[in-house]
């Protein structure tokens, strides 16, 4: 058992609290039982696991038992130190990281897809990829991205739905390059638009972009926008959370799909 959080290993963990240090390893600390069984569900490849028997509980067990990898055991103390959040199960693994590009995606026949623009915040693009998964987009296609895909924060706001989403990450070049190639249209969303998000058609394959709640859009999505959208603003804000205008636009895209083919959707937990 590991004692001592000066070990040589425990360091080597700590480290991946880095960006750099995460993409010149190519690992990154999944935290968590569901993280982890979404992780290994989703393709992901784990490299060994540390766990505080003091805290695992019966399905953290069961997961463990699942995972073909090296253990370590370790004191409460050091897996304090190395946990990101209160309760995480007792377990903590390193996984490979193989964030995909535009061509590694594999569109249905109707895709739904989030693009993102310059997303500064772990939390907002977590929250983006929760509400992803909530209505089974086909993809989250992050753009020239301001935040690590593998920080904590996403992995955590996100539920670990980074696992459970087809998540590329590229230029917007490359991005409006792939959208086209599938016939896909581009809605952008622009607080200065004329036209309201729910006049928008969604029922054809789509991706509904946008960008950072500071500047919005950059001017090469809304030159190359199909059409561009805004969610009415009634009060003295004049934006929206991206997470938040993502959840509303997304669904209204569900709700006018589920309309054309008359089926009812099961309720959404919040």
């Amino acid at each position: 058992m590991i004692s001592s959080v000066h070990n040589s290993r425990i360091r080597h963990v700590l480290k991946l609290d880095k960006a750099h240090e995460r993409r010149c390893r190519g690992l990154f600390v999944v935290e968590g039982v569901r993280e982890l069984s979404l992780a290994v569900a989703g393709g992901y490849v784990l490299q060994e696991a540390l766990v505080c028997m003091e805290l695992l509980d019966a399905e953290g067990k069961a997961l463990l038992e699942s995972l073909a990898v090296p253990t370590e055991q370790v004191a409460l103390p050091v897996f304090e130190r190395l946990a990101y959040r209160g309760k995480s199960g007792g377990i903590i693994a390193l996984a490979a990281s193989h964030a995909l590009r535009p061509d590694d995606i594999r569109p249905s026949d109707h895709p739904l897809v989030i693009v993102l623009e310059a997303v500064e915040k772990p939390g907002n693009l977590g929250a983006v990829l929760r509400t992803a998964d909530a209505v089974d987009a086909d993809a989250v296609i992050v753009c020239d991205p301001q935040t690590d895909l593998y920080n904590p924060n996403v992995i955590r706001s996100s539920l670990g739905c980074l696992f459970t989403r087809q998540v590329a990450v590229c230029t917007s070049q490359e991005a409006l390059q792939w959208l086209r190639r599938h016939n896909i249209l581009i809605h952008a969303a622009d607080p200065a638009a004329a036209g309201r998000y729910h006049q928008a058609d969604f029922t054809a394959p789509a991706a509904i972009v946008l960008g950072t709640e500071a500047d919005g859009l950059t001017d090469f999505w809304l030159r190359n926008a199909d059409r561009r959208i805004a969610i009415p603003m009634r009060g003295r804000a004049d934006s929206l959370n991206v997470s938040v205008a993502a959840a509303v636009m997304v669904f209204e895209a569900v709700r006018q799909r589920a309309e054309a083919v008359g089926s009812a959707d099961k309720g959404v937990r919040v």
